[in-house]
């Protein structure tokens, strides 16, 4: 399926191409950068540093198994396969949210993103992440109590290459990691009053280094821009609690259309896959909360985001509202319903 894709756009590409006459360079304008959601789109020249500030604010309400929403009640002490639902699967498996169920949840990201044009191919990038997350559940008797943490999460590093560029189109690479800096072994006394661990979603990092591959190729015309990437999350090994968390893979395309020659408008689709976690953490009591579920962090999304980019001087502000279209999770999870991300980046 993702093969297809991949090649469907490509081959939209080569048809685009042919159609319109190449602009020359216009790598200047307002959507020189890809939508907010995306990074590692663009390289800088030699000598030359950039500095970000993004925000992401992603939201999640209420239980799904598979494709359907259940209610709060149908949450609590479900019995659930592991893995996705499918024809023939009925009870059999793991019963989970006894104790309490997750009703919603709110992740906050602070990002400090830093470039610099090392060569005219080779741009290098480092991003520090402050996670803030929210998270409310209620219990079998529907009391309800809320658990947060906050703190540092995995810092990233990378390296982009140009492999390909004319007046008119780019292909790059990116060659990115994780390092693990990020909080995973914090406790909280939130409901049971004596130090319990945070459940998978409320870590702030993975635990293990991660390779962050990834390639992405952009085409600009007179008026109008598109690109697509593919970015992918691999995570090196367990860490130190016994586990690791699941592979992402990520396939973006946009179109941006320039109104003027400093503002912009554009719209994202973005597939994300994402698989179980491997190992298990032994003091996460899956039976208590679906959240210490291993089995299930799995699953696949589909998002649209609808953005806007502004250019002033060396100043440029990128921002985008995405919500979730559709999403098909393995066992019981919150749904996503959407994310706000907003950049404001300076180039000197």
């Amino acid at each position: 399926m993702l093969l297809r894709l991949i090649v469907g756009y490509c081959v939209i590409g080569v048809f685009a191409s042919a159609a319109v006459a190449g602009p020359g360079s216009r790598r200047s304008l307002a959507d020189k950068h890809a939508p907010a959601g995306i990074m590692g789109d663009h390289l800088h020249e030699p000598g030359k540093w950039m500095v970000e500030y993004k925000y992401m604010n992603m939201f999640m309400e209420d239980n799904r198994i598979g494709e359907n929403t259940i209610s709060d009640s149908s949450a609590l002490g479900t019995s659930t396969p592991v893995g996705p639902p499918g024809p023939g699967i009925t009870t059999d498996g793991i019963t989970t949210n006894r104790a309490a169920t997750p009703t919603q949840m709110t992740m906050e990201m602070h990002m400090a993103h830093v470039m610099y044009g090392a060569t005219d191919d080779i741009t290098l990038y480092t991003m520090a992440m402050l996670p803030n997350i929210s998270m409310d559940h209620t219990r079998a008797d529907f009391t309800d109590f809320t658990t947060s943490n906050s703190g540092f999460g995995d810092m990233a590093f990378g390296a982009l290459l140009r492999l390909y560029s004319d007046d008119c189109q780019d292909w790059i690479l990116n060659l990115g990691c994780s390092v693990p800096t990020g909080d995973i072994f914090e406790t909280t006394s939130i409901p049971t009053g004596s130090p319990t661990a945070f459940p998978y979603p409320m870590r702030l990092g993975s635990g293990t280094f991660n390779m962050r591959p990834g390639i992405t190729f952009k085409r600009y015309y007179d008026w109008y821009s598109w690109g697509m990437q593919f970015q992918t999350d691999l995570p090196i090994g367990h860490n130190y609690r016994g586990y690791r968390v699941g592979e992402e893979y990520r396939f973006n395309s946009w179109n941006s259309i320039l109104l003027t020659d400093n503002l912009s408008v554009s719209m994202r689709g973005e597939h994300l896959w994402r698989t179980a976690f491997d190992g298990k953490d032994p003091e996460a009591n899956g039976t208590m909360i679906s959240t210490n579920v291993e089995q299930f962090r799995g699953g696949y999304w589909y998002s649209l985001g609808f953005g806007a980019q502004y250019l002033w001087g060396s100043h440029y502000f990128n921002a985008e509202i995405v919500p979730t279209i559709a999403q098909e999770v393995d066992g019981v999870q919150l749904e996503t319903d959407y994310a706000i991300i907003a950049s404001w980046s300076r180039t000197f």
